[in-house]
């Protein structure tokens, strides 16, 4: 099963949050303090926080500039991932990735079972790979994003994690990209 490895170094890890939503402010962004704070709490580093209107192109180019920027290794949005006209995060996220994280949508379906029952059909959370940064959309609400963070990001972005974990495999994340 799985665990943390207490006789290894702990790794902080840059992470950009991203509240998507035509409503929210920093006065009233419930979902993106929850991040900030749980973030934090676990000692990584918040590189950037944004806020950005449902719109695909807005979405993307922020994204993209993240994902550019050296100085963040994960991004995290929270909003726009359910089924109404405006919901086009997981659009945005797919536009950019190189490779989809798959069972990430469906592990955090898992846990959303667990907590809300068969209204977790309705969630698009999803995760992938792009110029070695990982990106996770998650749906808009504290319970949501709270659950994510303390089921599977919190592990997975803790080096110490085993058998396995998303910070081991930085370095090889562009290995493809190496002269040959």
């Amino acid at each position: 099963m799985s665990h943390i490895d207490d006789t290894l170094e702990f790794i902080p890890v840059r992470i950009a949050v991203l509240t998507v939503s035509d409503s929210r402010s920093f006065a009233d962004d419930k979902s993106g303090d929850t991040l900030v704070k749980m973030i934090e709490e676990a000692g990584h580093v918040v590189a950037d926080r944004k806020i950005v209107t449902d719109d695909r192109p807005l979405i993307r180019d922020t994204l993209q500039a993240w994902i550019d920027d050296k100085d963040v290794d994960v991004v995290i949005s929270t909003g726009g991932t359910g089924l109404t006209g405006r919901d086009v995060t997981v659009e945005a996220h797919r536009d950019v990735y190189e490779k989809e994280i798959d069972a990430f949508g469906t592990v955090f379906t898992i846990v959303s079972m667990q907590k809300i029952g068969t209204s977790a059909v309705q969630s698009r959370a999803t995760g992938g790979v792009a110029g070695g940064t990982y990106l996770f959309a998650l749906p808009g609400s504290t319970g949501a994003c709270k659950d994510a963070w303390n089921e599977i990001l919190k592990f997975q972005l803790d080096y110490r994690h085993k058998p396995c974990n998303f910070v081991q495999i930085f370095p090889r994340l562009e290995e493809h990209k190496r002269r040959k």
